[in-house]
């Protein structure tokens, strides 16, 4: 997984409410396309193309301002719906690495941080305001989003504090899933088996060294 510490860049307004994850990822392209790219190409297809299959101008990320945005302005209960991790792999293919919303699915919020795109949650006042200089002039303020200091800072000066949990803050930064996080503890782990054998030996088909083999 790709850490994740600042970024700084074009911020693309998708401002509606409960964006499902079935308008993120259609359930079959998870079946048919395995690679994030592949994925990518088809992030809210019903809105990205038109029935002919030509781009549809009025979508926002088909808009030159923000083909190669990296962060999601969104509204409230992004990503709700269906539980499906490759809502965050799409995401993730099309180039997008942080979605700031005013309130995430739930299932959607805890995939983002297994595969390292940064879900930040803001008031819908501080979005509005950060759309609306956005607006004024489309693509020419990006946004940095500071996960060291757990701020969203507009050009102008602005700031916005976000909050994230210690632990997934920690393995962001690090760039660890929570596979890799477990794996950061091997030797404990190890040792902590090792003395639980002699213990409870049964437990790993093994017999006591000081047990006999009769019953009891």
């Amino acid at each position: 997984m790709e850490a994740f510490t600042t970024l700084r860049a074009v911020a693309a307004p998708l401002m509606r409410d409960n964006v499902n994850t079935d308008v993120i990822i259609r359930i079959e392209h998870l079946f048919s396309r395995r690679s994030p790219d592949e994925l990518g190409g088809v992030c809210f297809e019903s809105w990205r193309f038109l029935p002919d299959g030509t781009e549809n101008p009025d979508f926002v990320f088909n808009q030159p301002p923000y083909r190669s945005a990296k962060i999601l302005l969104a509204g409230h209960n992004f990503a709700c719906g269906s539980s499906r991790e490759g809502a965050v792999t799409a995401l993730m293919g099309m180039g997008i690495r942080c979605v700031i919303a005013s309130s995430f699915g739930d299932i959607f919020f805890n995939n983002c941080f297994q595969n390292g795109l940064l879900p930040v949650v803001l008031s819908s006042a501080s979005i509005d305001q950060i759309v609306a200089q956005e607006r004024k002039a489309p693509g020419q303020h990006p946004l940095e989003v500071d996960l060291y200091r757990q701020v969203v800072s507009m050009d102008d000066g602005a700031e916005f504090s976000f909050a994230i949990p210690a632990l997934r803050r920690a393995a962001m930064l690090a760039g660890l899933d929570e596979i890799r996080q477990t794996l950061t503890r091997e030797a404990s782990i190890a040792s902590f088996q090792t003395a639980d054998k002699l213990r409870r030996p049964w437990i790993y088909g093994l017999t006591h060294p000081n047990l006999t083999n009769s019953s009891p």
